[in-house]
């Protein structure tokens, strides 16, 4: 089973490496909770998509540690915890398909006909059949097949392939993706599958790199209002380069996985009062690199269980305000207040290169209830995570060519 595998990552390899075209393009990223994305349900309310998003975060972390734990020649891919969806079409003549775009995987993949078994889904199904433009690639005799399972038992199973992708107005060909037939368990309707941001080989940022300015790509994410019809924007090659003033940039680690993006981060600061990263061992760790992931598909940040402590007792000691419990019991610092403004300090969080990102209220606390705000960083014990919360109104732009992820203060509703 092994040497396939090996055979056809090195074809896939070669494939990549034919696709030459000098461009750059914005698109839009689709909140899944936002009434842009085809599954938005009005008689939700805002508390309760915010909530479940925050269960998606402890469930996505879970998959984090697993794929560390097991790394594998590409890595795992994770279902439908992603937040945001991104449109783009596929084939010729194009099919338009809605994605699950994932800094926390690599391979794109979307269902395919003849379907096996397919989960039920907003977009046309793909037919191949259909396109002109559409090869499976071969793995010595047979076709290049994938399968991927999940934890929570979701999975998918088809044929690598190589097809014409159109993302806005540019034509991408030679992408190399999973066409999958056989596909089912907790995916959403919303999306037909998954466009891998990650920084393995496979990855659409990765194939990208020879089409486009060097791997490039940045986003910038709109407030997560109860009521709002902007989306977010993800740009690519140079439309992705960020810079200008109020721009930081931290160095990206080489780690396994190498699918997702590992950041030193070496202390918080609530106020005027720095507290020290902490691992597990309650040590202070400073200078550990790569000791947190920046995802997009995270909601919450989730911080080894001393440092996050040490943070929630700074900011206890800071806020004016009456402390409750989260009846949940998965948010570890709350307020009782109906006041949009209980007095949080800035928190700024400090990666190494003296990239200093300094987080607002909205990156930083949640309400949750009427009369309820809490902190949205939490304690986890095997992985930490810089989550989308923490990243909101910031430009973020990653450079896998100069090995950097950089952050530049931004009202994401006016950024085009």
């Amino acid at each position: 089973m092994a040497s396939p595998t090996l055979a056809c990552f090195t074809l896939l390899i070669s494939v990549i490496s034919t696709t030459t075209i000098t461009t750059s393009f914005t698109v839009d990223l689709i909140h899944r909770d936002s009434p842009l994305s085809l599954s938005y349900d009005s008689s939700t309310t805002h508390f309760r998509r915010l909530r479940e998003s925050f269960l998606r975060s402890i469930a996505r972390a879970s998959r984090f540690t697993h794929a560390a734990a097991t790394p594998t020649i590409e890595s795992t891919v994770i279902s439908s915890s992603g937040e945001y969806l991104m449109n783009l079409s596929v084939g010729t003549p194009p099919v338009q398909l809605l994605g699950i775009a994932d800094t926390g995987s690599d391979l794109i993949w979307t269902q395919c006909k003849p379907c096996k078994q397919c989960f039920n889904q907003n977009p046309p199904l793909f037919d191949p059949a259909h396109s002109s433009t559409y090869k499976t690639l071969p793995c010595q005799s047979n076709t290049c097949q994938y399968s991927y399972r999940y934890g929570d038992r979701s999975y998918t199973h088809g044929s690598l392939s190589v097809e014409t992708f159109i993302v806005g107005k540019v034509s991408l060909p030679k992408i190399v993706f999973g066409c999958g037939h056989d596909n089912g368990g907790t995916f959403d309707e919303s999306g037909s599958g998954l466009i891998g941001l990650g920084g393995g080989p496979l990855s659409f940022i990765s194939q990208l790199s020879k089409s486009t300015n060097g791997g490039k790509f940045s986003y910038c994410l709109v407030p997560t209002a109860a009521k709002s019809d902007v989306a977010s924007k993800i740009s690519f090659g140079s439309a992705s380069i960020v810079s200008g003033a109020g721009t930081v940039s931290t160095s990206l680690v080489s780690k396994q996985p190498n699918t997702f993006y590992y950041l030193t981060l070496e202390a918080i600061s609530v106020g005027e009062k720095k507290v020290l990263y902490k691992s597990q061992s309650n040590k202070a760790v400073a200078g550990s690199e790569g000791n947190i992931i920046i995802d997009s598909g995270t909601t919450l940040t989730l911080l080894p269980p001393g440092f996050h402590d040490d943070v929630v007792a700074a900011l206890e000691a800071a806020i004016n305000a009456e402390r409750v419990s989260d009846p949940r019991g998965v948010l570890s610092l709350c307020f009782k207040s109906k006041k949009d403004d209980i007095g949080v300090p800035v928190i700024t969080a400090h990666f190494s290169g003296g990239a200093d990102v300094k987080l607002n209220a909205l990156n930083t606390f949640a309400r949750v209830e009427d009369d309820m705000v809490c902190f949205t960083m939490i304690p986890a014990d095997d992985v930490a995570i810089f989550g989308n919360l923490a990243q909101i109104n910031f430009l973020v732009g990653y450079d896998l060519d100069e090995g950097t992820v950089s952050f530049k203060p931004t009202d994401c509703t006016k950024h085009r």
